[in-house]
């Protein structure tokens, strides 16, 4: 059974991965084996998530900050990491941003563009660095963490559910495109998780009461509950599921 799980010998990426759901992948990644590429916008706080994960699994962290929303800096986490470890087997494309809370009608033009920019060309420019060499060595894993904001109307959250929505569409796409190369790649769509990012949501009553009263199990999610469908689906366990998008959210989306 172990070995269905087992990243050993793997090397990873996940941006976006000093707080919250890509903190929780990152160390489960390690905990299974996995060498991983611990990155964000801030150099500190990714060093301090890389010596954590060290300080239990000995020189399986390396710190390589990157805004995602640059590609120069994206082609330099990839490389960077491509130089240190020879390749990269698992991607998660997990860094996000959403700027606005609020009816459509009322988002700027700007504000509209960073959540596009960010949150599907970004994972786009990656993945089409990762991907290609993936196909060349036989396979790989990416893995990109959308959510169910992506399959459901917001009266607040409008350009983040499309860009999300659009994240699924993506990894449908490359699934297809890179198939015949053994590189999977799958979407999780998280529902309501206690992060920073998702504070907004969590520390409003009204809306925490909502999510809980219509969620079968009748909570929100924590981090790591996404971390070990990313494991599931790094792993041989997830070997023959690819342009998919795995829904966790305490059955929110069904009730």
């Amino acid at each position: 059974m172990g070995a269905l799980f087992d990243l050993g010998g793997k090397a990873a990426i996940v941006t976006g991965s000093t707080k919250g759901i890509g903190e929780a992948i990152a160390h489960r990644f390690a905990e299974h084996g996995a060498k991983v590429v611990v990155s964000s916008r801030k150099a500190d706080a990714c060093e301090t998530v890389a010596g954590a994960i060290n300080a239990k699994h000995k020189d399986r962290a390396m710190a390589i900050p990157c805004n995602i929303s640059h590609k120069d800096q994206l082609e330099n986490l990839y490389r960077a990491t491509v130089k240190a470890w020879g390749r990269v087997d698992i991607l998660v494309c997990n860094a996000a941003v959403n700027p606005y809370f609020g009816p459509s009608k009322d988002i700027s033009d700007e504000a509209f563009d960073r959540v596009m920019g960010t949150n599907i060309r970004s994972n786009h420019w990656l993945c089409s660095m990762a991907a290609p060499d993936m196909a060349a060595r036989g396979g790989g894993v990416i893995i990109i963490i959308s959510s169910i904001g992506g399959l459901r109307g917001s009266p607040f959250l409008g350009a983040y559910g499309i860009s999300k929505a659009a994240d699924m569409q993506l990894a449908r796409n490359l699934a297809v495109e890179y198939g015949s190369g053994n590189v999977r790649v799958n979407c999780i769509a998280p529902g309501l998780i206690k992060t920073y990012f998702a504070r907004a949501l969590w520390e409003d009553p009204e809306i925490l009461a909502q999510t809980t009263s219509r969620s079968p199990l009748g909570r929100i999610g924590v981090p790591d509950e996404i971390a070990g469908a990313a494991v599931f689906l790094a792993g041989s366990s997830g070997a023959f599921m690819t342009g998919q998008f795995l829904v966790i959210d305490g059955g929110g989306t069904i009730a």
